[in-house]
């Protein structure tokens, strides 16, 4: 699921974008604290930011600029202020794409979906998947996070894919071991659970914590 963090001053139009993408399927979030939004958006780690020109403290100009000191997440401009000025101003900032208010929800959800699939594309390309920061390599069968690296064994390594594959989403172990048995690894209940708690272990050792969850009766999920 990707993530959209909505940087807008107007808590009307702010809301109004939250719950029109949720519709779509996005998680949504909005900044409420002005004063440090380059904070925010390193902990929130959003996909993709809806960014006001006009903001309280520092202007969407600034904030842009800070961001591109340490990401290169796609960043759409929406202001009232259209002018070619700040249009060329919104681009040489670091900009991806800038949009006028009053706007058509629609174009707008054009926009971030055709800026999602150019900026994440090379996931697939690169058999990369990664989700709150950790990288699953399908290519070597290893995971990292802030430039740590763990090597996982096959089976580690299938039963993290198909929880990130389906992050949020509650994985059953009959379906994990369907997974398993599919790529012929024979596995049964007890090595299934050998192999979770090996998993577990090489991913806190390289500090992910916490980040594959039991659900008792049901499975586990990523989230």
């Amino acid at each position: 699921m990707y993530k959209i963090l909505i940087v807008e001053d107007d808590e009307t139009i702010a809301s109004l974008l939250k719950s029109h993408f949720e519709k779509w399927g996005y998680e949504v979030e909005k900044i409420d604290d002005f004063k440090n939004i380059d904070k925010q958006v390193a902990h929130i780690k959003p996909h993709i930011i809806l960014l006001d020109i006009m903001l309280p403290y520092f202007n969407g100009f600034h904030w842009c600029n800070e961001i591109r000191k340490f990401s290169n997440i796609p960043v759409i401009f929406i202001s009232s202020a259209s002018d070619n000025m700040n249009i060329v101003m919104a681009m040489n900032m670091g900009g991806d794409d800038f949009i006028s208010k009053p706007f058509d929800t629609n174009v707008l959800t054009a926009k971030v979906q055709a800026l999602i699939r150019r900026a994440y594309a090379f996931q697939t390309k690169t058999n990369i998947i990664e989700y709150n920061g950790v990288v699953l390599n399908l290519n070597d069968t290893t995971v990292t996070y802030k430039d740590n690296k763990a090597e996982l064994t096959k089976n580690e390594y299938k039963i993290l894919q198909l929880l990130m594959e389906n992050s949020q989403k509650i994985i059953s172990r009959d379906k994990i071991m369907e997974n398993l048995w599919e790529s012929e690894s024979f596995i049964d209940d007890n090595t299934l659970t050998v192999n979770m708690t090996r998993l577990r272990k090489k991913l806190e050792e390289i500090g992910i914590v916490d980040y594959i969850k039991t659900k008792k009766g049901l499975g586990y999920v990523v989230s």
